[in-house]
């Protein structure tokens, strides 16, 4: 519980909005994206340290909680702090995730999906930095987020390159 109070206080409207629109919007969007695609996507070549289906939800759902806990808290210091960049970034980074399921499944531009993935990555990073100057636990909320991208930035190349 001490880890959702910032400056003594928590609250919780602005809490399950935070965590509600990247968990919900994520699941929305990999629904449509996916929707039409398990076909496709099972013929696919994959790499052999791709994880089976059942581990992406359960990660993203874990990684989306994360990010919108980090965002609350961040989001909860904006009066104190100067928190200008922090939650634009952290916008932009979302909307490159939501997107980059569309170009990597529905659209199949594996290619694209990887060069998207690798400007999300930056903007991922831009925004752990960010979060991190204004609340270091927000910051640190990232991390898993970063690594989880680094290991799907791979994944996404391979897969790409295997099916060519």
């Amino acid at each position: 519980m001490e880890l959702l109070k910032v400056q003594g206080e928590l609250d919780w409207k602005k809490l399950t909005r935070n965590v509600l629109i990247p968990v919900v919007g994520g699941s929305i969007i990999g629904y449509l994206a996916n929707r039409n695609t398990q076909e496709q996507y099972a013929e696919l070549e994959k790499p052999s340290f791709s994880p089976p289906g059942a581990a992406f939800p359960i990660a993203w759902t874990a990684l989306y909680t994360m990010m919108g806990v980090a965002n609350y808290r961040v989001e909860m210091k904006q009066d104190t702090k100067k928190s200008h960049a922090a939650i634009p970034l952290y916008d932009v980074q979302l909307g490159l995730n939501f997107l980059w399921s569309f170009l990597f499944f529905k659209w199949n531009l594996r290619g694209t999906a990887l060069i998207e993935m690798t400007i999300m990555l930056g903007a991922i990073a831009m925004t752990a930095y960010e979060f991190n100057k204004n609340d270091r636990t927000a910051g640190a909320l990232m991390v898993p987020y970063i690594g989880w991208v680094m290991f799907a930035l791979i994944l996404n190349y391979s897969t790409w390159k295997l099916n060519k």
